[in-house]
C-alpha cells in the first residue's frame, strides 16, 4: 500500500491504518480485562464478500459498540474463533470498513474527528439536532455516501438512530437496502449499556458480561419486498421488535431506567 493511496472519501489509507491500530490498542482492554466480551458468529464474518455488506445492529452507546465491532470483525478475518485474544490481528486491519454516524456527533471534539477519519460515514439526522426534535428531508448526498461506502466495502449501521432500546427503525435503512442490494448481516449486542457510559468512552462498571452475536445474512427480495416488510424483518433480526419487550432482562431494564433518569436530570 502506497503512502498516498486514499479511499473514495479522500482519506489517506496509511494514516487511517495507524489511527485504527492506535485506537485498537487503547480500547482492547475494555473488552478483555475490565469486562468480558462473548462472541458468536466469527465464521459468518469470514464467509462474507469483501464489499457491499451492510451490518445492522441495535445500539447501546455512541462509540463502544462500533469499536467492539472493529475488534471482532478484524479478529475474525485473521482467523480468531469467537475471540479477540492476541491484538496482533489489528496490524493489518480491514481498511474498507465504515460505520454510519451522526455528523453532529462526529464534529464535537478532536477525538470524535479522529474516530470519524478512521471510518465514519457522517450523515445529518433528519429527526433530531442539538438535542431538539426537528423535521427535515433526507440529504441525498448522505444516501450516496453510504452507497459509496458499500461499493468500497463493509458498512455498519444502527437503524434506530438512538441508543434508546425498542425505538422504531428508520425507514431510510430499508431504502438503502432496496437501492444498493447489499448482503444484510444482523448483529445483536448486549451488556454495553451496563458497562459503559452513554458515549461509550468511560467504563461505568467492571465485571460485566458483554455479548455480540453475528447472525446469518438475511434473505431479502430486494425488488418485491416492501420497505415495511424489510423494516419488520430487521426489527426481529436485531431483537428490537416490540414483542421482545416481554423477554427483557431485569438488568437491562434497570440500566435503561438509570440512563433515562440521567437524561431527565440534565434536561433544563
Amino acid at each position: 500500500m502506497g503512502l498516498f493511496k486514499t479511499n473514495p472519501f479522500g482519506h489517506n489509507l496509511f494514516l487511517k491504518k495507524w489511527l485504527i491500530r492506535i485506537l485498537a490498542v487503547l480500547s482492547h482492554q475494555r473488552y478483555k480485562r475490565f469486562n468480558t466480551l462473548e462472541i458468536e458468529g466469527s465464521e459468518i464474518i469470514r464467509n462474507l464478500p469483501d464489499r457491499n455488506v451492510l451490518f445492522v445492529s441495535n445500539h447501546q452507546t455512541y462509540f463502544a459498540d462500533v469499536v467492539a465491532m472493529f475488534h471482532v470483525f478484524n479478529a475474525s478475518l485473521s482467523g480468531r474463533e469467537d475471540s479477540i485474544k492476541n491484538l496482533g490481528y489489528i496490524w493489518q486491519p480491514k481498511l474498507n470498513m465504515y460505520y454510519v454516524a451522526a455528523a453532529e456527533t462526529m464534529r464535537k471534539s478532536l477525538l470524535t474527528k479522529i474516530m470519524a477519519y478512521a471510518g465514519s460515514v457522517s450523515v445529518e439526522r433528519t429527526w433530531r439536532s442539538e438535542g431538539k426534535d426537528v423535521k427535515r428531508q433526507v440529504k441525498m448526498s448522505d444516501i450516496s455516501n453510504i452507497g459509496k461506502a458499500l461499493n468500497d466495502g463493509w458498512v455498519i449501521t444502527f437503524p434506530q438512530g438512538t441508543t434508546t432500546p425498542w425505538k422504531p427503525l428508520r425507514k431510510g435503512t430499508a431504502h438503502i437496502i432496496k437501492k444498493y442490494k447489499p448482503v444484510v448481516v444482523p448483529v445483536v449486542i448486549d451488556g454495553f449499556r451496563r458497562s459503559f457510559d452513554k458515549k461509550g468512552l468511560r467504563i461505568k462498571k467492571k465485571g460485566i458480561l458483554q455479548s455480540m452475536v453475528i447472525k446469518e445474512p438475511l434473505q431479502i427480495d430486494y425488488d418485491n419486498e416492501t420497505s415495511e416488510s424489510i423494516i419488520e424483518k430487521l426489527e426481529y433480526a436485531i431483537e428490537q421488535h416490540p414483542s421482545f419487550l416481554k423477554v427483557i432482562s431485569k438488568a437491562d431494564l434497570l440500566a435503561y431506567e438509570e440512563e433515562n433518569k440521567q437524561r431527565k436530570w440534565k434536561t433544563p
